[in-house]
């Protein structure tokens, strides 16, 4: 499905992945597309059937992880809030979820040396002001995981990794602390999991909403090839970035291709999408058997 937009529900928001539609003032249907943000400028193209492998691995987490957290689902299901005629177009691509109050920051954890982390870590020592230990490598497992959030950005800008300190004055210290201990949690509960169908979690990030009564809710995504960052355990090499099981394969082709990562991004050919595909739904069947 390129656009669930002939819905006849209101269309409360489009982002980079997901739209959401308003069902009452308690309830919305969050519907993942097959659109795919790179360097966070959306592709032309979609990545075929991206949404429905998305949708499937983090209904597999949310059911995983609900002790941990409560998460957004109402147990609704899609057919009693979508017509017939409509339903083909989010079958399987969408959820009844909770309306909740946004936490203004990503959560992110970060278990392994990887990305804007190490490039950090080679200058200053530090990932996002948190001091590690010297002579790390690329791809190195960290001591401990690590909380590094970020600023929520607007759908083209870039999120900016901020300290723990900042993220205290967005959302306060006590909801800071609570959003931190959860993060760590759930992505050590996952790194467990994962490690016993030969996927490392290298990082995540983690989506939080407060319902009503101001209780911290696990919202959005969780722990897909979109949200994190997946290596198969065989191949992994401390000291080289192991190839993942995420759209890594088309950012290396996008670096590759020598664009400026400035909107509009190039065509991506057909069968780079299309392997990408193929990793995203590897992912999938690894994770859930």
């Amino acid at each position: 499905m390129s656009s669930s937009s002939r819905l006849s529900l209101k269309k409360l928001y489009s982002g980079k992945v997901r739209d959401l539609y308003e069902i009452d003032d308690k309830r919305m249907l969050m519907v993942a597309s097959d659109r795919l943000s790179a360097f966070d400028v959306i592709l032309s193209e979609p990545i075929p059937d991206k949404g429905k492998i998305l949708t499937a691995i983090s209904n597999f987490w949310f059911e995983k992880l609900k002790d941990l957290v409560p998460n957004h689902f109402t147990g609704d299901q899609v057919e009693a809030v979508v017509s017939g005629a409509e339903l083909p177009l989010v079958e399987g691509r969408s959820v009844v979820a909770k309306r909740l109050k946004p936490v203004a920051v990503e959560a992110i954890v970060r278990g392994y040396l990887v990305g804007s982390g190490w490039k950090e870590y080679q200058v200053t020592g530090t990932v996002c002001g948190i001091q590690l230990p010297a002579g790390l490598k690329e791809a190195s497992k960290l001591p401990e995981p690590i909380f590094t959030p970020s600023t929520k950005a607007a759908v083209g800008d870039h999120d900016e990794n901020i300290s723990f300190e900042r993220c205290q004055e967005i959302i306060g210290a006590e909801l800071a602390e609570q959003v931190k201990q959860v993060s760590i949690a759930l992505y050590k509960a996952a790194v467990e999991y994962a490690a016993t169908r030969g996927i490392i979690i290298a990082d995540t990030k983690f989506e939080f909403g407060l319902d009503e009564q101001g209780t911290l809710t696990l919202m959005d995504e969780v722990l897909t090839p979109d949200s994190s960052r997946f290596w198969p355990a065989d191949s992994y090499q401390e000291g080289t970035n192991p190839p993942s099981f995420d759209k890594q394969f088309v950012r290396d082709w996008l670096e590759a291709s020598g664009w400026n990562k400035q909107a509009p991004a190039p065509e991506v050919p057909l069968d780079v999408r299309q392997k990408t595909a193929d990793k995203y739904r590897e992912a999938l069947v690894r994770l859930t058997n």
